[in-house]
């Protein structure tokens, strides 16, 4: 039962998912005394280590049970505990532990003669050791509201509401969780130990001290007042010669334009793409590891140290988007995914804002082309394009239907 603690994707509070099988109260009530021994009679957790599970998303609950009982979320203890579990049971006991308030108020009082004597009383927990490190919960709220895009860090927020009180179903409350067990479940996926595709992407960039302050954040989110994040100043520098790639991306012009802002749709704008994306994207069409026969032709002749001077040119100029509708339904997918479906939420590896992730190598798609981003993507789909890392965005692809792909498309080109 110990909860997830960013999903995501940050997972904006968008998506809803409801479980096949609902979950009765009173039914959860009477199986939930031995999960009392450990996460208290009235969900609040007895320990640090131990999530609270009060007032916590029943969805998401249920789904933690199953992923325990299935072996798809790893812990030394659960799996013993949720072997004997039903999926009703589940349903059940995730609709108990809602039903409390997030800070453990029991909800209504129970019908004359319901039976509350197998509800375990809760432990007094101990005193926990002073930290070598004081952390700063004005800085964990500053990272949880705006991320740092310096460091590729998303915002918490954007997934898990204000204060870490979730609207998405199957994103977890952070709010009046214990700081202990969200550090524990942070450094879980940040070294890996914890499989969740969205949150080891960002857990890897955080700092032990990031962590630190983000516990420190929510062990009481009401002491900290409002935090301003200071502006993110981020002086480019580039490997190849800018000048020199102007001259030899003279030929590019027709196709990308002359500052890299493509004026026809079926192309892609690079203005402000990574460095080291173009790199990789123009290596790989000279090796035929990405498939086009324009940009074979294109590229035969570049050295090296062409495709380095080239690309540092068009990541040294400015995107000049156009203005695009946003789609909401692409919104969705986009910042939530869809768990349902197995659809990973862009938002990890491309941020919040569309901008990329440089160091992970994942480029910037916002103000893109929603032409060239849905062609991208069919080509995804089919297999077409193989070029992604660790078949990632074929993995991705090949769960969305056409309409998920106009519509994911159009939004990312809105982003500015």
């Amino acid at each position: 039962m110990k909860t997830v603690l960013f999903s995501i994707v940050l997972t904006i509070g968008l998506l809803s998912h409801t479980n096949a099988v609902a979950g009765d109260v009173k039914a959860g009530k009477a199986k939930s005394a031995t999960c009392a021994g450990c996460h208290g009679a009235n969900g609040i957790g007895i320990m640090g280590n131990y999530p609270n599970l009060a007032g916590q998303k029943a969805d998401y609950i249920a789904k933690q049970l199953k992923a325990f009982k299935e072996g798809t979320r790893a812990d030394a203890v659960m799996p013993a505990m949720v072997a004997a579990l039903s999926e009703q049971d589940m349903a059940d006991l995730g609709a108990y532990f809602a039903s409390f308030s997030i800070d453990g108020t029991p909800p209504p009082p129970p019908v004359a003669g319901e039976d509350s004597s197998t509800v375990a009383a809760p432990m007094t927990a101990p005193t926990p050791a002073k930290p070598a490190y004081v952390a700063d919960a004005a800085a964990g709220k500053g990272l949880y509201q705006s991320g740092d895009k310096a460091r590729g860090i998303t915002a918490c927020i954007d997934c898990h509401g204000k204060d870490g009180n979730s609207t998405v179903l199957i994103n977890p409350n952070l709010a009046k969780q214990h700081s202990q067990y969200i550090e524990k479940q942070l450094t879980a996926f940040k070294e890996n130990t914890r499989d969740n595709a969205v949150m080891n992407q960002i857990s890897a960039n955080l700092s032990s001290n990031d962590i630190a302050n983000l516990g420190a954040y929510f062990a009481d989110t009401s002491a900290v007042g409002e935090v301003k994040s200071a502006p993110v100043v981020v002086v480019k520098s580039f490997t190849g010669d800018v000048e020199i790639g102007k001259t030899k991306a003279a030929t590019c012009a027709a196709c990308h334009g002359a500052d890299g802002n493509a004026a026809v749709a079926m192309y892609p704008s690079l203005a402000g793409q990574s460095e080291d994306y173009l790199v990789k994207q123009l290596t790989e069409f000279k090796s035929s590891t990405r498939v086009d026969p324009v940009m074979a032709g294109m590229v035969a002749a570049l050295s090296a140290d062409d495709i380095q001077n080239v690309s540092a040119y068009f990541a040294s100029q400015t995107l000049n988007p156009k203005v695009v509708e946003a789609n909401a339904k692409g919104k969705k997918l986009y910042i939530s995914g869809d768990m349902k479906n197995g659809i990973t939420a862009c938002v990890a590896c491309h941020s919040i804002d569309g901008s990329g992730m440089a160091k992970a190598g994942f480029p910037a798609i916002a103000g893109q082309n929603a032409t060239y981003l849905k062609v991208q993507l069919e080509k995804f789909r089919s297999g077409a394009r193989a070029n992604d890392k660790n078949s990632m965005m074929r993995n991705i692809a090949m769960k969305l239907s056409t309409k998920d792909i106009d519509a994911v498309a159009q939004y990312m080109s809105s982003l500015k």
